[in-house]
Order: C-alpha cells, then sequence, then structure tokens
C-alpha cells in the first residue's frame, strides 16, 4: 500500500504510550496498535482528527504517501 501511517514515529517524538493515547483518543487499544503498526486498511476522519489533537499535529505528520515499486502489484507483494 502506499500510504504509510507514521503514528508509532509521532508517538514517541511526543513520548506518549498506547495506553495512554488510546484513553485520550477514545479508542480501543488493539485499534490503536493496528494503526500504529501500520495494518490499517481505512481510518476514520474522525479518528483522525481526534489523533491529531491529542498528538498536537497535521495529518500530514501521520500519514505518508509513498509510491509502490513500479509494476508491484498487491498480490505480488
Amino acid at each position: 500500500m502506499a500510504i504509510i501511517i507514521n503514528l508509532d514515529v509521532v508517538m514517541a517524538q511526543r513520548k506518549i504510550g498506547l495506553t495512554e493515547l488510546a484513553g485520550e483518543v477514545d479508542i480501543t487499544m488493539a485499534n490503536l496498535s493496528i494503526l500504529k503498526n501500520n495494518k490499517a486498511k481505512a481510518v476514520r476522519l474522525s479518528t483522525l482528527n481526534s489523533i491529531c489533537e491529542a498528538l498536537n499535529c497535521q495529518p500530514g505528520d501521520i500519514l505518508a504517501y509513498v509510491p509502490d515499486e513500479a509494476g508491484e502489484s498487491e498480490e505480488e507483494k
């Protein structure tokens, strides 16, 4: 996938743990962990808004576009 979630990086920069952020954002630790480990297939804008508010950051601090390697499809990965 070409969208990378850098939540773990931003959390480390802000020195906030998974449990603390989950409590502030009101999201389960399991779902937050999926986001943090870049395993999410989708994220709600309301969730992204809450994360950005809690971490005092912009969506672009958390999300990054990295082009897939040329000619490589999801099935080939």
